[in-house]
């Protein structure tokens, strides 16, 4: 089992930044994949950023430039940075993990409980 923990959302104006963080516990995988995804109101979930732990990230074309995931192996944590945010980064941000087998997913998607990210114009 494996359990999400996020922190770091809040309110900022547009323009603003913000720091989201996630750690992971229980059984992580040593090839894992994590990420953050957003679910605005009204809206499906879609994918941020995904971080593997052996290399490689991956950004939604809405937050290239503006948006950089990281991880920290050793403390099993992902973190997105978020600079010049706009009003419509205002969303529920949820972490994500998953297992790999030779960088292939080969676990179920484990989700956090989201945090919540306002964006005021």
């Amino acid at each position: 089992q494996v359990q999400l923990v996020e922190s770091g959302g809040g309110w900022v104006q547009a323009g603003g930044s913000l720091r989201l963080s996630c750690v992971a516990s229980g059984s992580i995988f040593s090839d894992n994949t994590m990420g953050w995804y957003r679910q605005a109101p009204g809206k499906q979930r879609e994918l941020v950023a995904t971080a593997s732990s052996i290399g490689g990230t991956n950004y939604a074309d809405p937050v290239k430039g503006r948006f950089t995931i990281s991880r920290d192996n050793a403390k099993n944590t992902v973190y997105l940075q978020m600079n010049s945010l706009k009003p419509e980064d205002t969303a529920v941000y949820y972490c994500n993990y998953y297992r790999n087998y030779d960088r292939i997913k080969s676990g179920a998607d484990v989700w956090g409980k989201g945090t919540l990210v306002t964006v005021s114009s």
